[in-house]
């Protein structure tokens, strides 16, 4: 079962809402599928994000993958963290793993994204 106070996309992002601000990262899942995790290259802070549009890339030892906004905003951090230590993405997907931390543009937006239980059932299809 996946993390139940995120919200999903179908890309295999993750958002944890606190206020006006977004904690973005990669899904257990979707870090399961790529494999070890060797270089994440993320945007710099005041980056304006368009939902839907490509805000990074993620290399594994199987592939390389962009990484989709899951909501419009601007960048306020990057984690630092994971310049040098990119695998807390596969170790710790949902917490030293995240990616950025986004001011929300538009927070209807959050209404397209996945609840939990529809998460779920997308990774269930495989």
């Amino acid at each position: 079962m996946v993390p139940t106070d995120l919200r999903y996309t179908k890309d295999h992002e993750w958002v944890r809402i606190d206020g006006s601000r977004a904690t973005i990262g990669i899904t257990q899942y979707a870090a399961e599928q790529l494999g070890d995790i060797v270089f994440v290259e993320l945007p710099d802070p005041g980056k304006a994000l368009a939902q839907g549009a490509v805000f990074g890339v993620v290399e594994s030892v199987k592939a390389v993958s962009d990484l989709f906004a899951p909501l419009s905003g601007a960048v306020v951090a990057a984690n630092p963290d994971l310049a040098g230590e990119p695998e807390l993405v596969n170790a710790a997907p949902y917490a030293a793993g995240w990616m950025l931390e986004v001011e929300l543009g538009d927070p209807t937006e959050l209404e397209g994204l996945l609840d939990p239980a529809a998460y779920d059932a997308l990774i269930a299809e495989g």
